[in-house]
């Protein structure tokens, strides 16, 4: 269950994102064998599963928890992940292109090259870990933060984002082409960083050391040359 909407913050006018509060009930162990494409997973906790090249396209996961799992080339497309706590996943060129993602939370994983591009995510929390070549492409988050974490080379490129929060969160040369931003946060953010798309921050808020950080970047995207009067 999610929490309330939070309140607009004051001075800003930027809603804040409504975290996930997830309830696990009791769940049954995972009793083995590789994911199977449309399979239904409901109530079941899945420890240190190798999931490496398995294909689990449009499957569903309801109240579960994945501990530890292995997702190298893992195909998801389509996927459903519901009511879920996700730590400490591991892999490299998952595949959750179209996937859904509500009222999860994400935590410590160490993951590259991850296809989420037109996937739908809301309520969820990506706390801790690093993810690098994450591929967001025309995907839709709404009430999505993501804390402590560290990502590299992001692709937002065509997403929308609505209150979605990076709070003590590294965002490192950020593909932001042809966002649309509303409510979206980044003024904890102890990283930011833009490759492209730092023209499309409207609708986003940023803090004044931020903006004398970006200085070079947003002169840049105007076309403005910065010369001193000496040179």
């Amino acid at each position: 269950m999610a929490r309330a909407s939070r309140a607009v913050k004051a001075g800003t006018g930027v809603k804040g994102a409504r975290r996930p509060e997830v309830r696990l009930p009791e769940l049954e162990p995972f009793g083995g064998g590789e994911l199977e494409p449309d399979g239904d997973y409901d109530g079941l906790r899945f420890t240190e599963v190798d999931f490496v090249e398995q294909d689990g396209g449009g499957a569903r996961f309801m109240d579960c928890a994945l501990t530890g799992c292995a997702v190298d080339g893992t195909r998801l497309r389509r996927a459903r992940v519901l009511d879920s706590v996700l730590t400490g996943l591991r892999g490299v060129g998952t595949d959750l292109g179209s996937a859904t993602f509500r009222d999860v939370e994400v935590a410590d994983a160490r993951l590259g090259g991850v296809q989420l591009h037109g996937a739908v995510l809301e309520r969820v929390v990506f706390r801790g870990g690093k993810i690098d070549y994450l591929n967001l492409r025309e995907a839709r988050l709404r009430d999505v933060v993501f804390e402590g974490c560290v990502l590299v080379e992001p692709d937002f490129g065509q997403a929308r984002l609505e209150r979605v929060e990076f709070v003590d969160c590294v965002l490192r040369e950020a593909d932001f082409s042809g966002v649309t931003l509303t409510d979206v946060d980044l003024r904890r953010a102890a990283e930011v960083g833009f490759a492209r798309g730092a023209d499309r921050l409207a609708g986003a808020v940023i803090s004044p050391a931020q903006l004398l950080d970006l200085a070079g970047v947003f002169a840049a995207e105007m076309g403005i040359r910065v010369v001193g009067v000496d040179a």
